[in-house]
């Protein structure tokens, strides 16, 4: 037992983590600071209205960005930028990564797909 007392803190400062890179991404695009970056940007970074009025010129919408072909140095860029909409949520460096990660192993069918139309 007393060396298990002895293990327990080279467990609390070892590098590995209790999620995956994946499931970190995920997490943070579900939920980063309060609002989801899924609530403007879609469940899979597609864009989607975030809301719909009528002016005196007709029917608009506000949508939020596509972000699926973004490389990673437009994300970083795009997040530590000021929007009028889109809220700072001072991710860092690597929140970015993570979130940008994520959304390329839950696009891949997508981003195949454009890459076969592109070559043709």
């Amino acid at each position: 037992m007393r060396y298990l007392c002895l293990l327990f803190p080279l467990f609390l400062y070892s590098e590995e983590s209790f999620i995956s890179h994946y499931e970190y991404g995920e997490m943070l695009y579900s939920n980063p600071r309060g609002v989801s970056c899924a609530e403007c940007h879609g469940t899979s970074g597609e864009g989607k209205i975030i809301v719909a009025y009528q002016d005196i010129h007709g029917k608009e919408a506000i949508k939020g960005a596509d972000i699926r072909r973004k490389t990673l140095n437009e994300m970083l860029k795009s997040v530590s930028s000021y929007h009028k909409i889109m809220p700072r949520y001072y991710l860092t460096n690597e929140e970015v990564e993570a979130i940008y990660d994520y959304l390329k192993v839950k696009n891949q069918d997508y981003l195949h797909s454009l890459e076969n139309n592109q070559s043709r």
